[in-house]
């Protein structure tokens, strides 16, 4: 094995399905991808990365870099499985968590099920004290009555406490005094303060966040301090580093004290994937799509950058709709997540309508195919019974899948209920997964005011290149990018993110009654915290630094961000930031309001460094067309039939091959289905692209 001391980095994703590797070797990947162990997360990640090292002949010790994204904390919350968790909060606010918004999400239902507190009340406590908006104790914090509780939180086996007062935001004292207490009286404590976790206004979201933080800390903690001690005894002498939520990395310690900051990390490794390759390709207006096993995350991404969001709500109990789940306010990269992958399931309903997702088979027991058990027909039993996935290869032949069990399972769930045979019920499972991944991409565009047809559409997943055509051909979109070891799409996109670090903080400011020294003073402690977390993650590396402001019109519910000056304010500066906000608010709703007040709630800092990563320079693309590996049946929908078409091995094509659809092109994580209106190509970068052939229509 090599011992090379090149740049040599590693990226892992853990999905609900599989757990993907990705080794960087000098610009180019080695992969694996592997069941996830869903008991023993790291099970599966130790398994993946020896086989991935093994075949790219890499030691551990000559890993200079390990980056890690995971599902774990959004599944905790989501299945409620975190750890026994109390709230401590201010006397006379106990249920808070309870009351959330006081408003109804869906007005006319009378049957609305809100989504249940994480904390039990029973676990909710209160304490005497009481701030002001400004930061004046206006009531002492009663330190008797927090060294009463420890005895009670032991009694009750509390393993995790968040603390949430009032207004902690601008004056953090006594929720930092009763962390104190508690860590004297029971040392092994697990406690999350709110201004920490969440330094803003709106006492719902930021308590919200925190339980959420609280809920899911001893079990991040154990986890990240398993999976560390197992990859130091394998030989690994690097750092661990974990994506965030927003598309940034941040280290070991930071991600334990932080974890609800990682509840989306795997999709944000797709996003900067995409972006980055938007960039390379110069491809100014995207779609990013990213099928897995049990997900489809579809995200906008314009100017080459993901767009981005401070909100996010986790495990909503009606699928689509706002305020049906649990809030959390954290930097997050915004996309729409839906339960269309691989192992969703296919069922019939009473009225005979045949229904896809969100429910998954998962890795345990997984489609029917799979031969572990299941017996639930899903979209990869449909790609299979269809010809686009080739049994043998699956998963680079790490199993074999049985088609026969296939078929059977589709015909027995969907078949003799609609009176079709296993092969247009597969094509109709097929249909409905690439409907609503094409809905829910044209709802969340419409929503932003943008457009899908001039875009080019990325995709990549272990489903993505299975389904992209199709999907292009619903939303009029006529080029799709395919990236390199696109089945593991999101452990490549780690590979690319920058150690970054964004810190927000409320303090509300009337523009009429601007306080620029005390803004000043905010802004330095906020930036030297953001500034610490990257430099311990990326020592030595220059450091960018933006800064946003959060503003609105007196009266107005939400806020818009605008961009501060990287330098101290000064009083004028007043009459700037009405200008920027004017100017930005004009840009999205149409006009400004003029006579109106202006008000900023709260201020953030983002502190990025460079990913450090050096592309080659690719060769010049030389027209070709290459011969054909094998031939396969693959199903035509338009026609109602099978079609020989040829089968290409990704590997052996180079920039500049053409080859025209229908066609498959596959590789050892995933294929590209070419349909019959789709040519393919190999561009300088190595990416498959796919552009719509003149006269044809879906």
């Amino acid at each position: 094995m090599a011992n090379s001391s090149s740049d040599i980095r590693l990226g892992v994703d853990i999905g609900g399905t599989f757990t993907d590797i990705a080794v960087e070797i000098g610009g180019r990947y080695v992969t694996s991808k592997v069941l996830t162990t869903p008991r023993a997360p790291e099970q599966a990640v130790m398994q993946g990365i020896v086989a991935a090292l093994a075949e790219a002949r890499v030691e551990p010790g000559a890993v200079e870099l390990v980056i890690h994204g995971t599902t774990l904390a959004t599944n905790a919350l989501i299945e409620r499985k975190g750890a026994r968790t109390a709230m401590i909060g201010t006397e006379g606010h106990r249920d808070t968590l309870e009351l959330g918004y006081e408003d109804r999400f869906s007005e006319y239902d009378v049957f609305i099920e809100k989504p249940a507190a994480l904390i039990p009340r029973d676990l909710r406590f209160t304490v005497p004290e009481r701030m002001s908006a400004k930061g004046e104790v206006l009531r002492v914090l009663d330190e008797a009555a927090v060294a009463a509780l420890a005895p009670e939180l032991k009694r009750r086996q509390v393993e995790s406490v968040a603390v949430g007062f009032l207004h902690a935001y601008v004056n953090p004292d006594h929720e930092r005094r009763v962390r104190a207490i508690l860590a004297k009286h029971q040392p092994g404590l697990t406690i999350s303060l709110s201004s920490e976790v969440c330094a803003e206004v709106r006492e719902y979201d930021r308590f919200s966040t925190t339980a959420c933080n609280a809920y899911v800390q001893p079990l991040m903690a154990g986890y990240l301090d398993r999976l560390a001690g197992q990859l130091r005894d394998a030989g690994f002498k690097c750092p661990l580093y974990l994506m965030l939520s927003g598309g940034g990395l941040a280290t070991l310690e930071t991600a334990t004290r932080f974890p609800i900051r990682l509840v989306e990390s795997g999709p944000a490794g797709g996003a900067i994937l995409a972006a980055g390759i938007a960039a390379e390709s110069n491809l100014p207006r995207v779609l990013s799509f990213d099928m897995g096993g049990t997900t489809a995350k579809i995200c906008l991404i314009d100017d080459f950058r993901p767009q981005a969001s401070r909100s996010f709500e986790i495990g909503r109990i009606y699928r689509f709709l706002k305020g049906s789940g649990l809030p959390v306010r954290i930097p997050v990269i915004e996309m729409v997540e839906i339960g269309a992958g691989g192992g969703s399931i296919a069922s019939v309903d009473l009225l005979k309508r045949l229904r896809v997702g969100p429910e998954s088979a998962g890795a345990e027991p997984g489609p029917a195919s799979y031969g572990r058990g299941g017996t639930a027909p899903t979209v990869t039993d449909a790609d299979l019974a269809l010809g686009r996935i080739d049994s043998r290869r699956f998963a680079g032949g790490s199993m074999a899948l049985d088609v026969a069990a296939a078929r059977t399972a589709l015909e027995r769930e969907v078949g003799t209920r609609l009176g079709l045979n296993a092969i247009h019920s597969a094509y109709g499972v097929s249909e409905m997964v690439d409907e609503n991944m094409a809905n829910a991409a044209r709802v969340h565009a419409i929503e932003r005011g943008k457009t899908l047809s001039d875009r080019t559409l990325i995709a990549f997943g272990g489903a993505a290149p299975l389904h992209a055509a199709r999907l292009a051909e619903k939303l009029g979109m006529t080029r799709i990018v395919i990236p390199t070891s696109a089945g593991v799409g999101s452990a490549v996109g780690f590979l690319r993110a920058p150690v970054a670090y964004e810190v927000v903080r409320s303090r509300f400011f009337r523009l009429g009654a601007f306080e620029p020294d005390v803004v000043n003073a905010m802004l330095r402690e906020m930036r030297a915290e953001a500034r610490d977390v990257v430099a311990k993650g990326a020592p030595g590396t220059p450091i960018e630094e933006h800064r946003h402001v959060e503003m609105r019109y007196i009266g107005q519910g939400h806020e818009i961000p605008v961009t501060l000056p990287l330098r101290d304010l000064s009083p004028d500066d007043a009459v700037l930031l009405r200008h920027l906000f004017e100017e930005r608010y004009a840009e999205i709703f149409g006009r400004a309001v003029p006579g109106v007040e202006v008000e900023i709630l709260a201020w953030s800092i983002a502190m990025s460094a460079s990913a450090g990563i050096v592309r080659p320079n690719p060769p010049k693309p030389t027209e070709s067309t290459p011969p054909a590996r094998d031939r396969r049946q693959l199903f035509d929908g338009l026609l109602s039939e099978f079609k020989d078409v040829p089968v290409h091995w990704r590997d052996e094509l180079v920039p500049g091959s053409r080859i025209a659809g229908p066609a498959i092109i596959a590789e050892a994580q995933t294929a590209t289905v070419v349909s019959a209106t789709f040519d393919a190509s190999i561009d300088r970068f190595g990416n498959i692209v796919l552009d719509r052939r003149e006269g044809t229509t879906p």
